[in-house]
């Protein structure tokens, strides 16, 4: 069985934009949706799809859902990141 696996190009600026807006519109829709705290990674990987798919690799579906998985991963992290430091700077306080 030969198969060869989809070349993904991307760029830096999939990471310096993709990642910020995933990340902020799950915080738009936690706040005025009042999605419960265990689906907000599933939103956020559902918007990185969404983001992926539709906007930065809508030319080809293997690419698109690989890099929006990522999106929404890397948004998770993030935030995940950002709140662990900022409590572990307000406990050392």
């Amino acid at each position: 069985m030969n198969f060869h696996f989809p070349v993904i190009q991307t760029n830096v600026w999939d990471a310096f934009i993709a990642v910020p807006v995933v990340f902020i519109l799950t915080q738009v829709i936690k706040i005025f949706l009042k999605v419960p705290k265990k689906y907000v990674p599933a939103v956020a990987v559902i918007i990185g799809l969404l983001f992926s798919v539709f906007i930065s690799h809508r030319h080809h579906l293997i690419a698109g859902i690989f890099m929006g998985w990522f999106y929404g991963y890397a948004a998770i992290g993030s935030y995940a990141s950002l709140k662990t430091t900022l409590l572990s700077i307000r406990n050392n306080q």
